[in-house]
């Protein structure tokens, strides 16, 4: 079940949203600058197509995820691969991913 967090968000159940990943692990997609997040997916793609039903720019867009078990953050999804500006699955502007994992950790409250 993916579900849309921005910071009106109260109660975040971690653990639901890590259940179609086999209970440990959170997919999550961002937006970098309307501070939204989706998760709860299986893949990448389907919160990326949410979030874009809702306004989002494919540009601002960045996944990654988060290990409840190893309580990390990671960086990797094939929707940050963008032609000209990442050319990677990992986020690889610094700036970017730092911008990521304060905006995920602050919105998920981990």
């Amino acid at each position: 079940m993916i579900k849309t967090i921005d910071k009106s968000a109260r109660d975040v159940k971690l653990n639901e949203l890590a259940g179609e990943i086999g209970g440990f692990y959170i997919k999550i997609v961002l937006d970098v600058e309307r501070e939204v997040l989706a998760a709860g997916a299986k893949m990448h793609v389907d919160e990326e197509k949410v979030l874009m039903e809702q306004g989002c720019k494919r540009e601002n867009l960045w996944g990654g995820g988060y290990d409840l078990e190893a309580k990390k953050m990671t960086f990797d999804s094939i929707i940050n691969n963008k032609p000209g500006i990442n050319s990677s699955s990992d986020i690889l502007d610094p700036n970017i991913r730092t911008k990521f994992e304060a905006i995920v950790k602050r919105l998920l409250r981990i």
